[in-house]
């Protein structure tokens, strides 16, 4: 029985693989084609027979060959790459099955390959690895492929992570900085580690979840493949036509990933087809045949460009922590296209020489995984349906990585888990599995016995326990061994992006992603945030079902905060309604959240409702993607376009005109290559990110304005409180701690200047007039507040209200209280029908932004 899960998948977007401790080293299992590593592909044969692996590839193959026949997607009937749609509503249909697949089902079909591999015990327990910029709903998705492929507990693990424990147990040098540049079939993921005597930290991620060797097959195929096809035959008709110039792409683009593999090694290749293995003729009947000689410099000039985007995250990814590609200790190249020689002089040149190749790059993922793997107990459910109570039961408990050379082991034995007698006196003798060490024959009973037991360095320790009884006759035993991993600590995972909130800012009057402090990204998990100062908006009468209130959650990366939320990704929205609360909940009532995140990004959240006393608790589902049409794109890209040429009228900059050339590269890929479905998502992945560029510009144009309004609001607050005093009409005033505020009003002031903050602004903006609007109201008394409520009663039909009604009946209560003479409650009146009036309104009424 293993304690611990020691079993790793690597399941990538081309190909994936398989590993488990054994004899306390991580192994590669072989595919039953007795490769390494199987393609991620899946098919449907007539006989409804499902196919996975190389199998499936070679019915991929036939069938985008078999299409050129006819011009004419065939029907489906064989998949690849579905892990770029895992999390979203995107089917796959199958001809032969008469249903469609969901990535989930498809990937699922991978991983029981993977794990037929494993003929000598059943697999209960799994990590499996993910990009380090896959999104929570993709985490998600990725643990129910593992579910349905009968795995019954699942633990993820960021690719990087694992590529970095498979290096870094061998490491000479097991301090420093490294960079783990992990370029695969279908993402790219850039990870900073920070390794002190062999503990590791991840300090920071960035990647492209639509960066990866796919788009280096493509890059070939249209530079190289398509321009050979356009010069030699005559396809200029089929060419022309959307769908059939896809099918033709296709058939030909196994060609591009064979031209990328053999020049990872070559320096030229010549891609050649015999007559026949190409089954069309051109438009004079000529047959389709490829004889393209590719050298390292023809090649270049197709590859170069993707593989520079790679670089540029990772120069951005150096930039935003202060460093340089000279203080890295090491590049560790993970993925197949890191092999090409190409990539490995661009990052000398402009990264570090220090690139490490000692490593793997084709399966150091899955080997990292069985090796974290090895420090994760087994859940305790699938221990117990592993259990033989028939053999003594133990109970060990250690640390599972340490970086120390001797480690303390308590046992104990499990008298109640045991059937039958257990004999009054059991000795135990550790041993560790090189037979070079041995802990001696020590009394172990069901309190527990320390033992301490010697590590080799570097290495994946595996010690057996044999039990006796007094008379030295062995005693079965369960479980009979542990590993403990010396020399690498991986550490806890950490948050690859914020966790948010869509809050409406009232003062931008936008509603905006606010990352949840706490929950911020690269924050170790399992992690905690609060946020204080929300408000409810309107009344949530007990019972009402319809009264609710919504708590959007999103994810985002550094250059989402502060935008609108909708341009990052929606993991769900918690509601409370009043079928929850035990009373009425009145408009305006404080409401704080808090969040907490476990090590496998489950959520549950907490809120409590001061005014009532109350907490309500729930666990946060994940919720899944929607797909997008090509129309919708269009339209959101038009839309763009016209705010990308506004604010190249307002500020005509550099990172304008970039955008604008980005958007347009993103229009050009939709028309090229959007109309699947896959293609659709890497476009609207693209133009979010646009989208959030957009709006960090938009609120820097913002800034001028605002910088000297927040001064002007300054000074005319200072210019105020300089009379008072000079005139000595402090009166109720609490001078002492207006002076306080207006000192911090000036520290403020000077960073949010610095850092040009409009945000920060506006919000010391409001501060700064409800200052003033408070001092005036006590110089002037309720006096004040009864002429604004007469004014806004005379002109009520003039202004404009965020919500008619519910003015009228503040504005009533106000007038009543008038009446009755009773002018104490004014101002929190007043100040609720401020809230519901157009902020220019209120301000040419308050003469001050009271909200």
């Amino acid at each position: 029985m293993r304690t611990k899960i020691d079993y790793g998948i690597d399941l990538g977007t081309t190909n994936s693989a398989i590993a488990r401790i054994e004899n306390g080293k991580p192994v590669i299992k072989k595919s039953d084609t007795l490769k390494d590593t199987i393609p991620s592909c899946v098919s449907v044969n007539k006989k409804k027979n499902v196919l996975s692996g190389d199998a499936a590839f070679n019915a991929l193959k036939l069938d985008k060959t078999r299409a050129l026949k006819t011009l004419k997607s065939e029907d489906h009937n064989a998949y690849i790459e579905f892990k770029r749609t895992m999390g979203t509503d995107i089917k796959y249909p199958s001809s032969n099955m008469a249903k469609d697949f969901s990535s989930e089902e498809l990937s699922a079909e991978i991983l029981m390959k993977l794990k037929s591999f494993i003929t000598d015990e059943a697999v209960k327990s799994i990590v499996i690895t993910v990009p380090a910029k896959f999104t929570m709903v993709q985490k998600d998705a990725t643990v129910k492929a593992g579910k349905l492929a009968g795995f019954e507990h699942i633990e993820l693990l960021q690719e990087p992570i694992a590529a970095s424990m498979a290096y870094g147990l061998d490491a000479e040098n097991k301090d420093g900085i490294w960079l783990v540049y992990d370029f695969g079939g279908g993402t790219f993921d850039a990870a900073l580690i920070k390794v002190e005597e062999g503990i590791m930290k991840v300090v920071d991620t960035e990647g492209d979840n639509w960066l990866g060797g796919k788009n280096l097959d493509e890059a070939i195929l249209d530079q190289i493949i398509l321009p050979y096809i356009e010069s030699n035959f005559s396809f200029k008709n089929t060419l022309s036509v959307t769908n059939q110039k896809e099918v033709l792409r296709n058939s030909v683009k196994y060609f591009a990933e064979e031209c990328k593999i053999q020049m990872s090694f070559m320096d030229k290749h010549n891609i050649l087809t015999d007559l026949g293995d190409l089954p069309i003729e051109d438009e004079e009947g000529e047959e389709l045949t490829l004889d393209i000689d590719v050298t390292q410099d023809s090649l270049e000039v197709a590859v170069a460009p993707i593989f520079q985007k790679s670089i540029d995250i990772c120069k951005d990814l150096l930039k935003r922590n202060n460093l340089k590609g000279s203080q890295l200790t090491t590049v560790l190249l993970v993925g197949g296209p890191t092999y090409s020689p190409i990539l490995r002089k661009m990052l000398k040149e402009q990264i570090t020489d220090k690139i490490n190749t000692s490593i793997d790059p084709m399966t150091s993922v899955a080997y990292g995984a069985a090796l974290f793997a090895s420090t994760i107990s087994v859940s305790e459910e699938v221990m117990e349906q592993s259990r033989d109570t028939t053999k003594l039961q133990l109970e060990i408990k250690h640390e599972a990585t340490t970086v120390e050379e001797e480690e303390m082991v308590n046992i104990k034995i499990l008298k109640e888990k045991t059937e039958g007698t257990v004999p009054d006196k059991v000795f135990a003798d550790v041993v560790r599995g090189d037979k070079a060490w041995s802990s001696g024959k020590k009394q172990i009973s069901e309190k527990a016995t320390l033992v301490d037991v010697q590590l080799n360095s570097g290495a994946s320790n595996t010690f057996e326990i044999i039990l006796y009884d007094e008379q030295g006759n062995k005693l079965e035993c369960q479980p009979n061994s542990f590993n403990i991993l010396q020399g690498i600590n991986p550490g806890q995972a950490t948050l690859p992006y914020h966790i948010a909130l869509e809050i409406t800012d009232r003062i931008q009057e936008k509603d905006l992603l606010t990352a949840i402090k706490g929950l911020e990204k690269n924050q170790t998990l399992p992690a905690t945030g609060v946020t204080y100062g929300l408000k409810t908006q309107k009344d949530i009468r007990p019972g009402m079902v319809n009264d609710e209130i919504i708590i959007p959650i999103y994810q985002g990366g550094y250059d989402a905060e502060g935008t609108t939320a909708i341009h990052s990704t929606h993991i769900n929205d918690v509601k409370v309604n009043g079928e929850d609360l035990p009373s009425l909940l009145p408009a305006g009532s404080d409401v704080e959240i808090t969040l907490k995140v476990d090590r496998s990004e489950q959520m549950t959240v907490s809120i409590f409702f001061p005014y009532l006393s109350h907490t309500e608790q729930q666990t946060v589902e994940i919720i899944q993607g929607k797909s997008v049409s090509k129309e919708w794109l269009e339209k959101e890209i038009n839309k763009a376009r016209k705010t990308a040429k506004r604010l190249q009228g307002e500020n005509n900059s550099k990172e304008v005109e970039k955008i604008i050339g980005n958007i347009n590269e993103i229009s050009e890929k939709l028309d090229n290559k959007g109309g699947g479905d896959s293609g659709k998502l890497e476009v609207q992945d693209n133009l979010l990110k646009e989208l959030r560029a957009l709006d960090k510009l938009d609120s820097e144009t913002e800034w001028p304005k605002v910088e000297k309004e927040l001064k002007e609001n300054f000074y005319e607050l200072e210019g105020l409180l300089n009379k008072v005093k000079s005139n000595g009409d402090e009166g109720d005033l609490k001078m002492e701690a207006i002076d306080a505020h207006m000192q911090e009003f000036r520290v403020k002031i000077e960073q949010i200047i610095k850092d040009k903050s409009v945000i920060h602004a506006k919000e010391l903006i409001e501060e700064i007039d409800s200052l003033d609007f408070n001092i005036r109201d006590v110089l002037a008394g309720p006096q004040m507040d009864i002429s604004m409520i007469n004014n806004i009663n005379s002109n009520f039909s003039n202004i404009n209200w965020k919500d008619n009604s519910k003015a009228r009946t503040l504005l009533n209560q106000a007038i009543q209280s008038i009446n009755n003479g009773n002018v104490s409650n004014l101002r929190p009146i007043l100040i609720q029908i401020l809230e519901v009036m157009d902020r220019d309104d209120a301000e040419k009424l308050t003469g001050k932004l009271t909200r």
